[in-house]
């Protein structure tokens, strides 16, 4: 296995370039959770209930969507990332959006942080980035208040269709991320011990081929885990059937897996 720290480097490079590409502007900070899309964000948001003077800690927080987002809601937010010009984005994001977040460059298996420090952590397509997961729920554990709880969401290992759309999209995503398994949420329950899981996207991943084979657009030019997030009630109506058929197809065991994306969350004893 290569050395962590090259393969660390390799996601800040990337994430660094990422954000120096990126126009401040077209940050979606509503549309991350509050999209018809957004349907990861949506359900979490109703486990966590009010977030009024809660101390988060949004890890792996990218260009800053959620961290924003949270800090509107009312959290303390402090938002990390392993790319310096990222959390640079989201703080610059922040003052667009009249609030003020502490940011810290930083890996998720070393969280810049004293124990018991907050009420929620919040971990969003980070996971698969990250190879000692072991030490990651660790550090979640170690920097949550007792009865503090932690929220996750992460792309699963076992559908057909995303790991054809992973093996276009070579442009868009790092080299070294790898999809959750199993074995992952039965990781996380070792720190974790009431440890619960929500899939998404199984039928409603028509909307990637309907991009691809209809709007042909290429995987490698717009990313369209972002894509999905311009959508609108309007340029839905074909496929709020598929989400509804999911609904019930997401709760089969064995069909479950082959979804898109996994949700966790749990809660410091």
């Amino acid at each position: 296995m290569q050395d962590l720290t090259i393969i660390q480097q390799r996601e800040a490079d990337f994430h660094d370039e990422w954000a120096r590409g990126t126009d401040l502007g077209s940050v979606g900070v509503r549309e991350a959770f509050e999209a018809p899309t957004a349907m990861e964000n949506r359900f979490l948001l109703e486990k966590m209930g009010s977030l009024e003077g809660k101390t988060l800690l949004d890890v792996g927080a990218g260009l800053g969507e959620s961290s924003v987002y949270f800090a509107l809601r009312g959290a303390q937010v402090t938002t990390t990332d392993i790319s310096p010009e990222m959390v640079e984005t989201a703080l610059r994001l922040g003052r667009l959006h009249g609030v003020e977040l502490e940011g810290v460059v930083s890996i998720g298996e070393d969280l810049p942080a004293p124990d018991d420090s907050y009420d929620f952590v919040y971990i969003a397509n980070v996971i698969h980035h990250v190879h000692d997961r072991a030490r990651l729920f660790g550090q979640i554990h170690r920097v949550l208040k007792p009865g503090g709880r932690f929220f996750s969401f992460d792309p699963i290992a076992y559908n057909p269709v995303i790991n054809v759309y992973r093996r276009m999209a070579t442009k868009v995503r790092t080299e070294d991320e790898t999809p959750l398994t199993r074995s992952d949420i039965a990781l996380a329950r070792r720190f974790f011990g009431d440890v619960q899981h929500r899939e998404f996207w199984i039928a409603s991943l028509l909307l990637f081929l309907k991009y691809l084979m209809i709007d042909r657009v290429h995987p490698n030019v717009d990313r369209y885990w972002k894509r999905i997030l311009k959508e609108t009630d309007g340029t839905l109506g074909w496929w709020k059937p598929l989400r509804a058929l999911d609904s019930v197809l997401t709760r089969i065991p064995g069909v479950r897996w082959l979804a898109w994306n996994t949700v966790m969350w749990g809660t410091k004893r």
